[in-house]
């Protein structure tokens, strides 16, 4: 059997990172601090000996019945029955330890896989939101998939097919030495190197068809699932066509790709073969030479046959296994980079917790931009006195939102400092701050679960009771309920089963649930009518009760019973004070009071 169709390594020029890959993956074969593990690596390898002992052992067995088939009398047919009986009883043998090979070494396999999985979805969840707004998932996680699968791969490859191919060559070499002389040892160790040699030059010229193809792969998934993501966008601009254009264009590059690597496939099996069958006829024709000059019997025909038949099966398999090692290095090399990009948020060597008892929250002279040509904010400040009420308004792309995000601490600022509780949060843990913030974002995107997995979701451990009282204080208990599976009706990838309101009762729950001492109110009613907005209202005011509350928002009516109202405009503060004092002043929250005030006229009046 020749090389199948399998994935192919990176470029050579790539060495030097496939050998840094290979360190960190050696690893992996002895993994430390599990000696359970290692004993059952060494139980595997001695199964390994086993089986090939078994497999050599095949070949004489069968030429002892050869050699006494050649001679009359009824011992030498007991002698050849028996010959042939121990040449079955190898057969078995050797598939057995094979078998048993595999029982043992599966749990490592395995444990190998999870540990690094685990590993990479750590990661992921340490790295800033700057880099998941930059990757599409649907390629972060064919990375993952690819390289978590190679490692099971790889440790089956190393351990199982390339070290006990090295020893049955080791002992076909010895034993041709013993039995035939120099002359076949070399012709054999020719072959093997011309055969390693042809492989390798083939397979590198395929290894770029192979990383194209991977490449193409990846952007086909990346838009198959951006495109069912955005379900309702496509079908609010009728884009099927248009969607159906652009993922097959995708699939079609990628098809041609694949008919390349395929094709160069075939040459590279035909040549193997060509090899592999010539050095199978020299050695015969050796044979049978050395048997018509008295030299060998008959039965060493059969053992030159069976010896070269066995080493050809794994080198057969060579090539596949070299490029399965070579594109598994690729793969893991390419989850290790994920392993190692650095997060851009960390906490400070021996940071202490945040003190969150009832904070303050203030924000001096900070600048702040997504990128270095793109300056959202630029020395704002402002200062939210513990339980007080501080609303957050202006136009759109005034920054609004980003104060969120920087509170959150999913980016630092450029210049300038943020203190809750008047502690800098760029010196606090992470886990401490996030814990003490509790916010209802202005897009709501919940888990494919239940309604009651999501708002459970606020607070870890809390039980059945807990969440429905945080479900009836956001006003969206009652709907649950008349639901025909209540709280353990599913809501659909990113919550699609929901209506928007639904969506942000929801998160309201959930932060009712979790009771921060900080509460962020991010366009939290953004997606209500008039009715529930009101109703809303009120839960979010008492939710307010005994808490320092930000409110970001662009529906004016909603902050009128703020303390103190900040108005942006492109990432400074151009006015402050109170609802009234902000209409007396009757600047830009003035206009845009009227302008609201106006709008709602018009919603009214088309309403009656």
């Amino acid at each position: 059997m020749h090389s199948f169709h399998t994935a192919s390594p990176a470029p050579s020029g790539k060495q030097p990172a496939m050998r840094q890959t290979l360190a960190r993956f050696l690893p992996y074969l002895w993994p430390d601090g599990r000696p359970d593990l290692k004993l059952r690596i060494c139980g595997a390898m001695l199964m390994v000996l086993l089986g090939k002992a078994a497999v050599l052992s095949m070949p004489f067995a069968y030429k002892a019945a050869i050699d006494s088939m050649t001679i009359d009398g009824t011992t030498m047919a007991m002698v050849a029955i028996t010959a042939v009986l121990a040449y079955g009883a190898a057969r078995l043998g050797s598939v057995l330890f094979d078998n048993l090979r595999n029982v043992v070494f599966e749990r490592v396999g395995q444990e190998a896989t999870r540990t690094l999985a685990e590993n990479v979805f750590v990661q992921l969840h340490t790295l800033s939101l700057r880099f998941h707004l930059a990757r599409r998932t649907g390629e972060v996680t064919k990375v993952i998939e690819r390289g978590t699968k190679s490692i099971d791969v790889m440790l089956y490859f190393l351990l199982f097919n390339i070290a006990p191919t090295v020893l049955e060559l080791i002992a076909v070499l010895v034993i041709f030495w013993i039995n035939f002389g120099i002359g076949l040892v070399l012709a054999t160790v020719a072959m093997v190197a011309l055969y390693i040699g042809f492989t390798r030059i083939v397979t590198d010229w395929r290894n770029h068809l192979r990383e194209t193809m991977n490449t193409l792969d990846g952007k086909q998934l990346g838009r198959a699932v951006d495109s069912l993501l955005n379900y309702e966008t496509v079908k609010y601009f009728t884009a099927e066509t248009r969607e159906a254009k652009r993922y097959g264009d995708a699939a079609r590059t990628y098809a041609n790709a694949a008919v390349k690597s395929e094709n160069s496939l075939a040459l590279l099996n035909v040549g193997q073969s060509l090899i592999t069958n010539l050095m199978m006829a020299g050695a015969m024709a050796y044979t049978i030479w050395g048997w018509s000059q008295g030299l060998f019997t008959v039965g060493d025909l059969v053992l030159v046959n069976t010896l070269l038949m066995q080493l050809f099966r794994p080198l057969d398999l060579l090539g596949m296994v070299y490029r399965t090692i070579r594109q598994g290095l690729v793969d893991m090399a390419a989850m290790f980079d994920l392993i190692d990009t650095p997060a851009e948020i960390v906490d400070i060597p021996g940071a202490p917790a945040l003190d969150s008892a009832l904070p303050s929250v203030e924000f001096q002279n900070v600048d702040f931009g997504y990128d270095p040509d793109r300056q959202i904010l630029h020395g704002l400040s402002f200062k939210v006195e513990p339980g007080q009420t501080l609303a957050i308004v202006g136009p759109s792309g005034a920054g609004k939102s980003t104060i969120a995000r920087l509170l959150f601490r999913f980016y630092d600022p450029q210049g300038g400092r943020i203190l809750i509780g008047g502690q800098d949060i760029a010196r606090v843990t992470q886990g401490s701050l996030r814990a003490a913030l509790g916010i209802v974002p202005q897009d709501t995107v919940l888990f494919n679960d239940t309604i009651g997995y999501n708002i459970g979701y606020g607070r870890e451990g809390a039980n059945q009771d807990e969440i429905v009282r945080a479900a009836h204080g956001a006003a969206i208990g009652t709907f649950i309920e008349s639901l025909p599976k209540g709280y353990d009706t599913e809501v659909g990838e990113r919550g699609l089963k929901l209506s928007g309101g639904e969506k942000q009762r929801v998160a309201i729950a959930r932060t009712l649930l979790k009771n921060p001492p900080l509460t962020i109110f991010d366009e939290a009613t953004s997606a209500l009518d008039s009715a529930t907005e009101a109703e809303i209202l009120d839960t979010l005011g008492s939710l307010a009760q005994g808490r320092t509350t930000l409110v970001i928002a662009h529906r004016l009516s909603t902050v009128t019973h703020a303390d103190t109202i900040i108005v942006l405009d492109r990432g400074r503060v151009a006015e402050q004070g109170s609802h009234r004092e902000l209409l007396r002043k009757g600047g830009l929250y003035a206009a845009m009071w009227q302008r609201q005030a106006l709008e709602r006229e018009k919603e009214e009046a088309q309403t009656i």
